[in-house]
């Protein structure tokens, strides 16, 4: 990353999810330097841009793991020309064999390191494996917490069963990837189509009373949107059951007729 720069302060994390810890850190520095490492996502690749208004510059982890603690900082001091000040949080490694800490940093940095200290939400410390560990337990309301926002993933629409418009409620079925899926049920979400934001209820899991495949789908309350292509956004309202066998497909419908009336509480 060769960049012609002024940037005087940055923060230096993964910054996975962008929650109120990592707004912590990033409310203390002018830019944003985002270890990349292509897993575990709660907000993949540049997707973390949304939730931050200060530039990003992306290290992918592959790349600089093999650098030693000295060569990090110089790689940091030669992209950044300006660079007077670092922030990490107090539990940043970097380098070879994670041989750096904080500690290490202000040794090798000549200029000012602050280090935040762990930020905690009514008692409990905020980290992205915290928050996805929420999201596999269906725990939406504690994950949207600590994120500071609700929790949101992207896909693109393909082609479904057609079983939902003939017999059930119309959905729109999405292809998702590199995000931490919540647990395999029923949500309250706001689906996003172009740049308008629906009510919504979705299904996240394997299609037990019909093809057992696994799926992602998205039913718009209160309206029909027609054929729709391209990327949409699920935003993450509220939890309102596991995923379960039916029957028949007459008891499903009857049970979808009930979550959408739960949905629409939560959304209210």
């Amino acid at each position: 990353m060769k960049v012609q720069n002024n940037i005087k302060s940055i923060a230096i994390g993964s910054f996975d999810g962008i929650h109120i810890a990592h707004q912590a850190l990033i409310e203390r520095a002018e830019a944003v330097v985002v270890i990349e490492r292509n897993g575990g996502y709660l907000t993949p690749g540049y997707k973390r841009t949304s939730y931050t208004d200060k530039p990003c510059y992306f290290y992918h982890f592959d790349k600089i793991r093999s650098l030693a603690p000295e060569a990090f900082v110089a790689k940091l001091e030669a992209d950044f020309p300006a660079l007077e000040k670092i922030v990490v949080g107090y539990d940043f490694s970097f380098g070879r064999e994670r041989a750096g800490n904080g500690t290490v940093l202000t040794a090798l940095f000549h200029e000012e390191v602050e280090i935040v200290s762990e930020v905690c939400y009514e008692g409990i410390p905020v980290h992205s494996r915290t928050i996805r560990a929420c999201l596999r337990e269906g725990n939406i309301a504690l994950a949207n917490s600590l994120l500071g926002r609700y929790y949101s993933m992207e896909g693109y629409v393909i082609r479904g069963q057609g079983l939902g418009k003939k017999a059930l409620v119309p959905t729109l079925n999405l292809h998702v990837e590199h995000y931490q899926l919540p647990l395999e049920g029923v949500y309250a979400t706001r689906t996003k189509i172009g740049t308008q934001w629906f009510d919504s209820i979705s299904f996240l899991g394997h299609r037990v009373t019909t093809d057992g495949s696994y799926a992602v789908e998205s039913h718009i309350l209160g309206r029909e949107v027609g054929e729709t292509k391209g990327e949409l956004q699920l935003e993450f309202r509220g939890f309102i059951r596991k995923n379960r066998k039916f029957d028949s497909l007459f008891q499903l419908k009857e049970q979808i007729e009930k979550d959408i009336e739960h949905a629409k509480q939560f959304l209210t």
